[in-house]
C-alpha cells in the first residue's frame, strides 16, 4: 500500500460540504411553516436536520481516517447485518410504519431506515467480490448470474416493506459495478427483459404502482390523486424563472406539495431560487461525480476502484432518479435528493460514504 497523502481530496470535501449547506438553507426554507403547524416550531425540521448533519460530518471524518481497506475485512459481516436488519423491520413491534411502507426501525426518539445501509453494505461487498474474482464475472453461471442473484434476495426484501426508490437505486448501483468490472453487456440485455417482466409484475401487483405509472404519463387525468405530487412539482418549476421567487418565498409549500422537505426538495429550489439556483446545484453535484471517478481510476488496486465507483455511482442514481421524478420525467419513487432531502438515515449514510471515498483519494494517484 502507497504512502497516504498529507490531506483528502480537497474539491470533494468543500463540494459535499456546499451541498449539505444549501440543503440546510432549504430544509428550513421549505419546512418552517409546515413545522409550524405541526409541531408549533418552525425550527423543527431544521435543526433534526442539522443533528444529523453534525453526526453525519464527524461521520464522514472519522471514516476518512479509517483505512478504506478495513471494510474489505468486515464486508462479510456488514452485510450479513444489514440482512438481519431487513428481517428485524418486517417484524411488527419492531419495524415503524411510515407512509404505508414498514421501513424503519425506531432507537430512542429517532429511527433508522436498514434499506439506506443495506446500500453501502452491498457496495462495499460486491467491490470486495469483484476484486476477487473479476475474471469470472464474463461468466455468467461462475460470475454473474450468483452476483445478481444476491442482490435480487436483498431487493426482495426491500420490496417486503415496500420501498421500491431504495430498492432501485441499490440494483442500479450494483449494475454499474458489475458492468464496469467486465460483465458483458449481452448477459445484462438478456438479463434486463427477464427484470422488465419481473418490474411488470411488481408494477401491477399493487394497485398504487399502477396509478404512479398512469399518473406520470399522463398527471392531468387525475390531478387531485395520483397525478397530484407531479402537477404541484411542475408548478413550482415554472414559476421560478431564471432568478426564482426568492429564498423563502415559495408558494407551494404552503400545503400543495406533500412534504417538501425530502422528496421534492428540489422542485423548491427550482421555485425560490429558479434556473440558476437549479443549475448551481447540479453543477456541485458534478464535480461531486467527476472527483468521485477520478478517484475511483486513481485508486491503487481494484478493491478501491470498485469501492469508490459503487458509491459515487449510488450518489449518481438517486440524484438522476430524484431529479427526474420532480421535473415529471420518471414516475414517482420516494427517492430523497443526497446531502439536500430531510432525512437522518440518508444523510448520515451518504456522507459517511463520501468518508470512504476521501480515505481512498489519500492513496489514489491522479
Amino acid at each position: 500500500m502507497p504512502a497516504t497523502r498529507s490531506t483528502p481530496d480537497m474539491i470533494m470535501i468543500v463540494v459535499t460540504l456546499l451541498l449539505l449547506s444549501v440543503g440546510i438553507i432549504m430544509v428550513y426554507s421549505a419546512s418552517a411553516d409546515l413545522g409550524q403547524y405541526k409541531m408549533d416550531d418552525s425550527f423543527f425540521f431544521v435543526k433534526r436536520q442539522m443533528l444529523f448533519a453534525g453526526v453525519g460530518i464527524a461521520a464522514m471524518f472519522f471514516i476518512m481516517n479509517i483505512n478504506y481497506m478495513t471494510w474489505r475485512v468486515w464486508s462479510k459481516i456488514l452485510l450479513i447485518i444489514c440482512f438481519f436488519l431487513l428481517i428485524a423491520v418486517l417484524i411488527p413491534g419492531v419495524g415503524l410504519v411510515r407512509g404505508g411502507a414498514r421501513s424503519w426501525i425506531g432507537v430512542g426518539a429517532f429511527s433508522i431506515q436498514p434499506s439506506e445501509f443495506m446500500k453501502l453494505a452491498m457496495i462495499v461487498f460486491l467491490a470486495k467480490y469483484l476484486s476477487e474474482h473479476q475474471k469470472k464475472i464474463t461468466s455468467l453461471k461462475k460470475g454473474l448470474l450468483p452476483t445478481l442473484s444476491l442482490v435480487m434476495v436483498a431487493f426482495g426484501m426491500i420490496m417486503l416493506q415496500p420501498d421500491l426508490g431504495t430498492g432501485a437505486v441499490m440494483v442500479g448501483t450494483s449494475i454499474v459495478m458489475l458492468f464496469v468490472a467486465g460483465a458483458r453487456i449481452s448477459h445484462f440485455v438478456g438479463m434486463g427483459l427477464i427484470g422488465l417482466i419481473g418490474l411488470a409484475g411488481l408494477i401491477i401487483s399493487a394497485p398504487y404502482r399502477i396509478k404512479r405509472i398512469t399518473s406520470f404519463l399522463d398527471p392531468w387525468s387525475d390531478p387531485l390523486g395520483s397525478g397530484f405530487q407531479i402537477i404541484q412539482s411542475l408548478y413550482a418549476l415554472g414559476p421560478g424563472g431564471l432568478l426564482g421567487l426568492g429564498l423563502g418565498q415559495s408558494r407551494q409549500k404552503f400545503g400543495y406539495l406533500p412534504e417538501p422537505q425530502t422528496d421534492f426538495i428540489f422542485a423548491i429550489i427550482s421555485e425560490e431560487l429558479g434556473f440558476i439556483g437549479a443549475v448551481f446545484v447540479l453543477i456541485l453535484f458534478s464535480l461531486l461525480l467527476w472527483r468521485g471517478i477520478r478517484i475511483a481510476l486513481g485508486a491503487p488496486d481494484l478493491f478501491g476502484s470498485f469501492l469508490a465507483i459503487g458509491i459515487i455511482g449510488m450518489v449518481a442514481i438517486q440524484v438522476m432518479i430524484n431529479i427526474g421524478v420532480v421535473t415529471g420525467l420518471m414516475p414517482v419513487t420516494g427517492i430523497t435528493l443526497p446531502f439536500l432531502s430531510y432525512g437522518g438515515s440518508s444523510l448520515t449514510l451518504m456522507l459517511a460514504s463520501i468518508g470512504v471515498i476521501l480515505n481512498i483519494s489519500r492513496y489514489a494517484r491522479y
